[in-house]
């Protein structure tokens, strides 16, 4: 997806962290760039208002189970790893050394 317009991060990199911006996390100064383009860029910001329903409706229909801190730590670190995986790929960052991330799933004793 894209306006055609020229934004300092393009709408591909947006739509991947969108989450950034729903759960409020990520680097503060990140998040405003990414806020900004949401303002100049009207098909990413419908975008982004059906990812916050879908959150919301998530949040509604299976919010009684959580996942432990532990678990959230080791995905959001997958996320990010990937992600930085990404922005690489796209030339938006050079990475000289990358850390593997594995999410092993354990079944209850």
């Amino acid at each position: 997806m894209s306006c055609g317009k020229p934004h300092e991060l393009d709408c591909r990199q947006l739509l991947a962290e969108v989450y950034l911006l729903l759960d409020n996390e990520g680097d503060p100064d990140h998040r405003r760039k990414l806020q900004q383009h949401l303002d100049e860029c009207s098909p990413c910001l419908e975008q982004y208002g059906l990812e916050e329903k879908l959150k919301l409706l998530l949040a509604r229909k299976c919010g009684g189970d959580h996942a432990s801190s532990h678990l959230r730590d080791r995905v959001r670190a997958a996320i990010q790893h990937q992600a930085t995986l990404q922005r690489a790929e796209d030339g938006t960052i050079e990475v000289t050394q990358v850390t593997t991330v594995e999410v092993h799933h354990h079944e209850p004793s």
